[in-house]
């Protein structure tokens, strides 16, 4: 009975995981009965008889399939399951009632806004019970700090549970989050607002619908896959090459290795015992451990998607891409273009497009900005906050009339192009809604204050970048110096930690800006020597690559100073780590601990070095080695296979990390 428990009931303490045996001695039973429903389907139909029985095995596959993901979940967050059932049968039965509606030429209007109803509808319901399991902390906190009270969260499903179960069984003071539940959230939306549009066809079979959104490799940690992209190959017949089966492993392999020896390997070593404590450790050990977290939440989150897409394409289903090389960005706004891409496709059409996108600002940008600039006066007790932002409003809302009348001109003197002043209204929208998209989207990975200023760095930086490229060489090095001149002078002044941070770091942009500006004045953008340029082109992107990685590494100090904590106490925490590793890596270093941490960590340090090389390789070498494990005899992968396992599985910790994204 107790091996029966273990193999079939819930352990919040044991979840199953990708890198655990028994999830690989599951997936194998799942695999062999997943061959033994799809018997030998013919590569063609030819007959309407056959035809009949591709559709009957297919639709076997999707409940099993169905069944066995629910299992998963099950497996993974225990009676949270009836939440995903119950967000699953609700968005299937929304979407289905859109797409009846059918507008006549009569009533096409009230058609829409009845459409628009049930959408806003199901746009609640899955929001709702996001903001409950994942905010109720946050939001709770918000209102206790802003009006001096004392309310506490109180978990209303245990509450419920408790009715029908023994008193007690669930506990009513902490609320739990589920597993995932960002991302299955986010799918729901996306297939609800695209059957709205028309875009796609509601699922008429619920059971389709519920395995195209439980599909159990994408389930708790994404990518976000949209309908339009997963639901016709719920129709496909199956199929698997034999290159397609060497790729597959391939992925599989590659992602375990990401993990175990890369991402855990840093974790345990170095990275949570400096985030712990970061007064223990020199400002260098904190520079470094902060680096190396940036390796680290890349190799775990890409490493469960490359374990996802393998485990997806052994069954015949391809998921998206969801990274690709984000670390060889030359910018902030191309880093997010590479880096959990799927989520990126997910803000644009639902959010960034829907707020204006590059084409208008609206009430909803407004009203962002402006619950932005409250909530941060509020907490922070600076209500003079509210004047300089009523102040950039007002100059907004000028700038952009005094550039519409102008355009207006413009359009009317040359018509059929973009006019100088429509570029500049552009993008003016473009950075007011891509700044709310960013600090949203920090917010959709976790209740806490650091997730928000995380997202709204990342948003500065991208209107930065934005600004950087419009401005000539002079007006950048001008404005780079003042900024230089300004932090020194901050850090001269009140000789605080986080002043010296931001005046070295800007000081040696200045210095590389000083370098590219006297290149520029001398050549005035004319090619002198084609080998030099092509030298001083590669340079100027090693240099950008560097300045992107090191500007997206800071803003990981917020990301990861929030994460693995207790919703009741996170923003307390991990505001007090984040200023301590700002303290540390901005205060006195004492270089002769270089030196010994070098030696000391020698193999942290070697595996930081090794994984950043991996990552900076070639595309098209990444590419070649790829292909050539999936043309390997069949006898010789096997044998690459067992290797591979034998080597990764000699870093397995005491402990199985968790994956870093099943948080959010």
């Amino acid at each position: 009975m107790d091996f029966l428990h273990h193999i079939f009931g819930f352990n919040a303490e044991s979840p199953l995981l990708f890198t655990q045996f028994y999830f690989w001695a599951f997936f194998a039973l799942v695999y062999a009965l997943f061959a033994l429903i799809l018997g030998n389907l013919p590569p063609t139909v030819t007959s309407r008889d056959g035809d009949k029985r591709v559709k009957s095995r297919l639709h076997l596959r999707n409940i099993y399939l169905l069944f066995v993901s629910w299992f998963f979940y099950y497996k993974t967050s225990g009676l949270f399951l009836l939440l995903l059932a119950f967000v699953t049968l609700s968005d299937w039965l929304i979407a289905g009632r859109i797409a009846r509606i059918t507008p006549s030429l009569s009533s096409a209007e009230k058609a829409k806004h009845k459409q628009k109803f049930w959408l806003v509808l199901s746009v609640v319901i899955d929001l709702g019970l996001l903001a409950y399991f994942k905010y109720a902390y946050f939001f709770t906190n918000m209102v206790n700090d802003l009006f001096g009270t004392g309310f506490r969260v109180f978990d209303i499903f245990a509450y419920i549970g408790n009715g029908f179960a023994e008193a007690g069984r669930f506990s009513v003071d902490t609320i739990v989050l589920p597993v995932g539940i960002s991302f299955y959230i986010f799918q729901v939306i996306s297939y609800t607002a695209d059957v709205y549009r028309g875009r796609i066809q509601p699922v008429k079979n619920i059971l389709d619908f519920g395995f195209y959104v439980s599909f159990f490799p994408q389930l708790v940690a994404g990518p976000i896959v949209r309908a339009e992209e997963f639901i016709p190959q719920l129709y496909k017949p199956f199929r698997l090459s034999r290159r397609a089966f060497g790729i597959a492993v391939f992925w599989i392999i590659n992602g375990l290795a990401k993990k175990i020896i890369m991402s855990d390997y840093l974790a345990v070593n170095l990275i949570d015992r400096v985030f712990d404590n970061p007064l223990l450790f020199s400002g260098f050990e904190n520079l470094f451990a902060l680096f190396a977290y940036s390796l680290q939440v890349y190799a775990d989150f890409s490493g469960y998607t490359d374990i996802a897409i393998g485990i997806a394409m052994l069954m015949g289903f391809y998921l998206p891409m969801n990274f690709n090389s984000p670390y060889k960005s030359k910018s902030p706004q191309e880093f997010w273009r590479r880096w959990h891409m799927s989520l990126g496709r997910w803000l644009k059409t639902y959010l960034y497009i829907p707020l204006g996108g590059n084409r208008s600002i609206g009430f909803g940008t407004y009203f962002w900005w402006s619950l932005i600039a409250f909530i941060s006066s509020a907490l922070t007790g600076w209500w003079w906050m509210l004047v300089p932002f009523g102040v950039f409003i007002l100059g907004v809302t000028i700038y952009d009339k005094t550039l519409q009348r102008k355009a207006e001109k413009e359009t009317l003197a040359a018509p059929g192009s973009d006019s100088p002043a429509v570029i500049k209204r552009k993008l003016l929208y473009s950075n007011l809604n891509s700044f709310i998209t960013q600090v949203l989207g920090g917010l959709w990975h976790g209740a806490s204050w650091n997730f928000i200023i995380w997202g709204g760095i990342n948003g500065i930086g991208m209107i930065v970048e934005k600004l950087w490229r419009k401005w000539n060489w002079h007006v950048r090095f001008i404005m780079i110096s003042l900024l230089t001149f300004m932090l020194v002078a901050l850090d001269y002044v009140y000789n605080m930690p986080v002043w010296r941070l931001f005046a070295v770091w800007s000081a040696i942009i200045w210095l590389g800006s000083a370098i590219r500006y006297a290149y520029w004045l001398i050549t005035q953008g004319k090619i002198i020597n084609h080998t030099f340029e092509i030298i001083n082109q590669k340079l100027s992107t090693a240099w950008a690559v560097l300045q992107t990685f090191t500007f997206i590494t800071f803003t990981r100090l917020f990301f990861r100073s929030s994460s693995n904590l207790d919703p009741a106490s996170a923003n307390e925490v991990a505001w007090e780590t984040a200023k301590n590793m700002v303290n540390q890596i901005g205060g006195a270093w004492n270089n002769t601990i270089i030196p010994d941490f070098l030696w000391e960590y020698r193999w942290v340090v070697a595996m930081f070095v090794a994984g950043m090389i991996i990552h900076w390789l070639p595309t098209n070498w990444k590419r070649r080695y790829r292909l050539a494990f999936s043309a390997m005899p069949l006898w010789l992968m096997v044998i690459a296979v067992c290797v591979a396992v034998i080597i990764i599985y000699q870093f397995v910790t005491a402990d199985m990390q968790p994956f870093i994204y099943f948080q959010f």
